[in-house]
């Protein structure tokens, strides 16, 4: 089940918005974000809209929505679905005509809703990535652009043919980066350390607020350069973002990690704020 809002418009199911003439579709000047709702809850939601206006207006859009008006979208999509429901919310911008450089006057907007589970909070296994993060005056790293994604993908299948769920990857200079879609941290001896926002991957939202909860409930928190060998040392680690929002690395390689202290405070810190702040009214 799932609603698109595209002109003015809710259609139901998977519309086909997108044509063989689209820039879009041959040149890939998409961007978009993920919200979540989940137990009545949408954290952060305004703060995701926001970010896919800043992305479109990034690689050359003129986004026509403001992050005000998509919040409002999102929520009225949210109510067409049963209270509680675990959604998936994903804005996106486009352009519709252009070449190279796309057409900022031919923008397009829709917002896709639909049923995506939270992942369970089993843990994940993790192995290092053949390819790196871009370098920032390389490619357009500050927007999330679905161009960006391809070099994910292949590092990421090649680990899960390999028995892994996820890459670390690292940055141009050797540093830990991230996860293949997830900010990273991990703690050592009750310290919480995670690789310094240095524009190679994305400065995530969620990462943003685990940081602020972290360091509210008086745990250390440093952003700094972190090294391949500082996460296999790791007394535990773990892995933040929109759609699975907290995760426990449990293996790294062929080493098992502990979900450990730390990882379940920040969980229950997170969806304490989620459900103090974020409640929907329905």
């Amino acid at each position: 089940m799932s609603w698109t809002f595209y002109q003015d418009k809710w259609l139901s199911g998977n519309p086909k918005i997108l044509g063989p003439l689209s820039q879009a579709m041959w040149l890939g000047s998409m961007v978009f974000d993920g919200a979540r709702a989940f137990e009545n809850t949408v954290p952060d939601l305004e703060l995701h809209m926001a970010r896919v206006v800043r992305s479109a207006l990034a690689i050359g859009l003129n986004p026509n929505k403001t992050a005000t008006e998509i919040t409002e979208i999102a929520l009225d999509a949210v109510r067409k679905f049963p209270a509680g429901s675990e959604l998936y919310i994903r804005p996106m911008f486009w352009a519709e005509k252009g070449g190279a450089v796309p057409d900022a006057d031919s923008t397009q907007f829709a917002l896709c809703t639909y049923r995506e589970g939270l992942p369970p909070d089993e843990g994940f296994s993790a192995t290092l990535s053949s390819l790196r993060r871009p370098l920032p005056d390389t490619m357009v790293t500050g927007a999330k652009a679905s161009c960006l994604y391809p070099a994910i993908g292949q590092p990421l299948a090649a680990a899960r043919r390999s028995g892994f769920d996820t890459i670390v990857m690292l940055d141009p200079w050797d540093n830990l980066a991230e996860f293949a879609t997830a900010n990273l941290f991990l703690v050592r001896n009750g310290v919480v350390y995670t690789p310094i926002a240095n524009a190679t991957y994305l400065n995530g939202i969620t990462r943003q607020r685990v940081i602020k909860l972290l360091t509210d409930d008086g745990i250390d928190v440093v952003e700094t350069r972190l090294r391949y060998h500082d996460l296999e040392q790791a007394d535990e680690a773990f892995s933040s973002g929109n759609h699975a929002k907290l995760q426990p690395m449990t293996r790294l390689n062929s080493v098992p990690f502990k979900i450990g202290p730390v990882y379940k405070r920040i969980r229950k810190l997170y969806w304490e704020f989620a459900h103090n702040t974020a409640l929907l009214s329905l």
